[in-house]
């Protein structure tokens, strides 16, 4: 019963996981793919034409999991970013009130931080993510 409940989820997922003929664009804007670590990128082509991957359930959730955490990382780096210049306008108008730069300066060290941390993580998941696709 299990067996036949993964293979129409492995199924399910394979019919939704059609990409466009351009299967080997690795990255939208700085995000990767989800299946970006999936193990010799398993493509298979269609009748029409169109790239599918083949995710096989339940083995390909590791490399799967890692790219929507590498995808997650990506997007935390970005808010840092987004941070760190929102404490440099704070800290440019706080019009001589040192509550104010102080709290700038806290918010501008804080996402400094978490910006090296989300890139210690990301460099992290990427080799861990590359080692298990090259299997």
């Amino acid at each position: 019963m299990m067996n036949i409940f993964f293979a129409k989820l492995s199924w399910l997922i394979t019919q939704f996981a059609a990409v466009p003929s351009a299967c080997t664009a690795h990255q939208f804007f700085f995000f990767p793919t989800w299946w970006e670590y999936l193990p010799d990128k398993r493509f298979t082509t269609d009748a029409v034409g169109q790239c599918l991957i083949n995710f096989r359930f339940p083995g390909d959730i590791l490399p799967v999991g890692l790219a929507v955490l590498d995808i997650l990382l990506r997007l935390a780096g970005f808010v840092a970013v987004v941070s760190i210049i929102v404490a440099g306008f704070q800290h440019l108008f706080t019009g001589g009130n040192p509550e104010k730069a102080a709290s700038a300066r806290r918010r501008l060290w804080n996402s400094l931080i978490g910006l090296g941390i989300v890139i210690t993580a990301t460099a992290a998941v990427t080799f861990i993510g590359n080692q298990i696709g090259q299997t």
